[in-house]
């Protein structure tokens, strides 16, 4: 498969923990990873919000948030500078609100890395021909969401995510004031 160019072979040019807390692109294949990454630390953070929230007796505003930040996720994947901003302002916003913690703050990191990728990757511009998008697979349940389905999704949601984060956003926001004049 490597002869005929279909294999994902091309090294990254970085260690997954630089790519994960201070990320470059220097290839399709670097930009194609970042993505990917990006999309699962929105998906988790979506999960595990999404079961604090249940846990906690706050069902809707748990599917709420988890639609926030798994859109904003497939967005991300999709490389949407705004959905990378988007998921990394409302989280820090989120974590006023909720409480800083050690993992919220790690969490809050990844966002931040994660947002600096994408705005790197929305303006690499290589003039190579190995500049190629990297192929998206389907050969796995992981690489089916994490491939095909941000793919599929991000056109038909997109404008529908704009909404919902501009309303979660307000909520926040909301939320902050109130906690801002109740300590004042």
């Amino acid at each position: 498969m490597q002869t005929l160019g279909l294999s994902d072979s091309m090294p990254r040019s970085e260690g997954r923990l630089k790519s994960l807390f201070w990320p470059s692109v220097q290839s399709s294949s670097d930009v194609d990873y970042l993505g990917a990454q990006g999309y699962w630390v929105c998906a988790v953070i979506a999960v595990l919000s999404l079961i604090v929230l249940v846990i906690s007796n706050h069902p809707i505003l748990g599917g709420f948030v988890f639609l926030i930040f798994y859109l904003g996720g497939v967005g991300v994947r999709e490389r949407s500078p705004y959905a990378a901003g988007c998921v990394l302002v409302l989280y820090v916003m989120d974590m006023l609100v909720s409480g800083v913690g050690i993992i919220k703050v790690l969490f809050a990191a990844l966002l931040l890395a994660n947002f600096r990728a994408i705005w790197i990757a929305s303006h690499w511009r290589p003039d190579s021909e190995e500049a190629a998008p990297a192929p998206r697979w389907s050969e796995n349940w992981s690489d089916k969401f994490a491939d095909q389905l941000p793919m599929w999704l991000w056109p038909k949601i997109r404008v529908a995510y704009y909404f919902l984060s501009v309303a979660y956003f307000l909520l926040a926001a909301l939320g902050l004031a109130a906690i801002f004049r109740r300590h004042v």
